[in-house]
């Protein structure tokens, strides 16, 4: 530490990382419920940092959020100290958020299942981490599973971290490899709120029934903020929020000087101008509600209100000598589709559905300012954009947020977005871990050899099951988890990165069957079903209004077929022996969005309103599209 360096002991700036659903919301919960954080009055749900209903309803983390822990147990020796817990989500699509909430704190505790082990996105954000010289704490969750190994567990993670440590020696050049093999390794249930630093035995209850050692570890092994008491204001916007009273909230964490209520500071916009402002409400973060405050020290994560149109990445600084930080980068997208307004027959049905183009721009552009890591393309029309980001997951929220609010869409199949290099194109490549039982080893490899997947690895424990990697291009993982699901019979786990870019692998057969294609206007009858059951599978029920284009069903064969769904049938005076058997009809699939998105073909797009999710052709018009097809042919 140099001279003029200080640091705050009383506080503690720490980030959860984990994959999916390795248990970083319930750690948080336990650690929030044992330092009285919530009234005890109050009644207290699960898993309380989802706050989204996406994020509660998928059960996944989709935003970085803060919240504070005050801590005044042992090993605080008396002494009071706030720490900062920013959850960050678990899932690569989402990999700006954990870009931003790793820019705000000084160490990582490192979340891994103690039964399924490092997993593939736990790998992306100990990378993450790892490349800013954060220091790491690593804690076995979930011990008390039945199929707990928590030795192997701690021996992979190891593995893995050295693995990374040694990948990242040629980027990061004065990364202490050393201080991986000292990673200190405590041992916890979320679930039952309890951690040990003694490994207990494989399905067992830590020896100690609250997280102090957790807390204990904490303190020891994350640094305090540092800053330097002769330098000026210096505060970096890494979040954003809103409020029904104060307008825009800004997140920051400031890193140098101090912020006061009433304060003017100059704010450093990402195009280097610079404007002086005033501050008019300090808010500091308690458990999950935001207090006014007079003012905030470094190392401090504050919210200011204030200014309208501030955005992540930038700078408030000291009016007299300004001196701004650098911006947050984040990796470049990989996967794209286009966004436009509801072009089909029945567009604008929905009372008070939001339907014009303006409204979906406006829409657009507000998703830009929170969102680091998305971009918005014009395309040729001027109703449509191309909106590019990390993967398929994090386009597909973005429409379902959308269609919720009320807004009507019509959005494009996912492609992917390439690079020119050396006069070649490129795509962007993914690694793909997948566990799955023995049985269905040759289905996956032939799923995968026709996606273009190269295996680079394979490992079977003895226990039945079989562990898997491959190099596949990103393209041929669009679509790729329904048909997965469907021939591992719902068995199999996959999860992929980004390892980078390829040359173009060629053509990719994403569906070996075609789409059943109403040929006319009308409301689907059960008579006509039942007629063309025998053909393939629908998406549609009795009475549901359809039009020309609209796909109805997945054709048996490989090919597209127009059918007449709406038929009637024609009334006699004769009374038939064999009426219709209704009870033979097979009930129609239901698509979500993120299936529709994968079922679509090039020519195809999804039909998206408050109300249903539809396929349809591009061109609805049965004879133009015959002439798009030939003319693509000669061309």
């Amino acid at each position: 530490m140099s001279e003029n360096t200080a640091s705050r002991s009383d506080l503690r700036n720490v980030a959860i990382v984990a994959h999916v659903d390795h248990g970083k919301t319930t750690i948080v919960d336990a650690m929030l419920k044992q330092t009285n954080a919530f009234s005890t009055h109050g009644d207290v749900e699960d898993r309380v940092m989802d706050s989204g209903d996406l994020e509660k309803e998928k059960g996944i983390t989709i935003l970085a959020k803060n919240t504070t822990v005050f801590y005044e147990g042992p090993s605080a020796n008396g002494e009071a100290i706030t720490i900062n817990v920013i959850d960050t989500p678990g899932h690569a699509d989402f990999g700006g958020e954990v870009e931003r909430g790793l820019s705000m704190v000084d160490g990582v505790v490192l979340l891994v299942d103690a039964s399924e082990g490092p997993l593939p996105q736990t790998r992306f954000v100990l990378r993450k981490a790892l490349a800013a010289k954060l220091p790491v704490i690593l804690v076995v969750n979930k011990v008390d599973r039945p199929d707990a190994r928590i030795e192997e567990v701690v021996g992979e993670t190891m593995d893995l971290l050295l693995g990374l440590g040694s990948d990242l020696a040629d980027e990061v050049p004065d990364l202490d490899v050393d201080a991986l093999l000292d990673v200190p390794v405590v041992y916890a249930s979320g679930k039952a709120g309890a951690a040990s630093l003694n490994q207990p035995a494989d399905g067992g209850l830590p020896d100690n029934d609250d997280l102090e050692p957790l807390f204990q570890t904490i303190l020891e092994h994350v640094p305090a903020p540092t800053y330097n008491p002769d330098e000026v204001l210096q505060a970096h916007v890494t979040n954003l929020d809103s409020s029904p009273f104060l307008g825009r909230l800004a997140l920051l964490r400031i890193f140098n000087g101090t912020l006061r209520k009433g304060q003017t500071v100059a704010w450093v916009r990402q195009d280097g101008q610079t404007k002086n402002v005033r501050i008019s409400e300090l808010l500091a973060t308690k458990a999950l509600e935001r207090v006014p405050a007079e003012s905030a020290g470094p190392g401090e994560i504050v919210a200011v209100a204030g200014i309208e149109d501030i955005t992540i990445g930038e700078t408030l600084t000291d009016p007299e000598n300004p001196k701004p930080l650098p911006l947050i980068t984040v990796d470049d997208p990989a996967i794209s589709m286009t966004i436009g307004i509801n072009t089909s027959p029945l567009a604008g049905r929905v009372k008070g559905a939001k339907v014009t183009a303006r409204q979906v721009k406006d829409r657009l552009d507000k998703e830009l300012i929170g969102n680091v890591s998305l971009k918005v393309l014009p395309t040729q029309r001027p109703d449509a954009w191309e909106v590019q980001g990390r993967g398929e997951l994090a386009l597909a929220i973005l429409v379902e947020q959308m269609r919720r609010e009320g807004f009507e869409l019509t959005v494009g199949k996912p492609q992917v977005v390439t690079k020119t290099i050396d006069g070649k194109i490129h795509e962007p490549m993914e690694h793909l871990i997948i566990d799955v039982p023995e049985e269905y080893l040759g289905a996956v490899t032939q799923l995968l050899a026709g996606r273009k997947g190269r295996m680079s690895g394979m490992t079977n424990n003895g226990t039945g099951w079989v562990r898997m990697e491959f190099d596949v291009p990103a393209r041929g993982l669009i679509g790729f988890r329904t048909q997965f699901l469907t021939d591992t019979r719902g068995a199999g786990i996959s999860s992929s990165y980004s390892i980078g870019y390829e040359p173009w692998a060629g053509d990719i057969e994403y569906r070996t069957n075609g789409s059943l294609v109403a040929d006319r206007a009308g409301v689907v009858t059960p008579y006509a079903m039942i007629n063309l059951q025998e053909r393939g599978s629908f998406f549609v029920e009795p009475t549901t209004e359809v039009y020309e284009g609209m796909i109805v069903g997945e054709n048996s064969r490989a090919d597209d077929m127009e059918v007449n769904i709406t038929k009637e049938k024609k009334l006699t005076n004769m009374r038939s022996a064999s009426a219709d058997n209704f009870e033979n009809l097979t009930p129609p699939k239901k698509l979500t969005l993120e299936e529709s998105l994968e079922f679509a073909r090039e020519d195809e797009c999804v039909e998206v309103t408050p109300e249903a999710i539809r396929i349809r052709k591009v061109t609805l018009d049965a004879n133009e599209r015959v002439r798009e097809y030939r003319r693509r042919h000669r061309a």
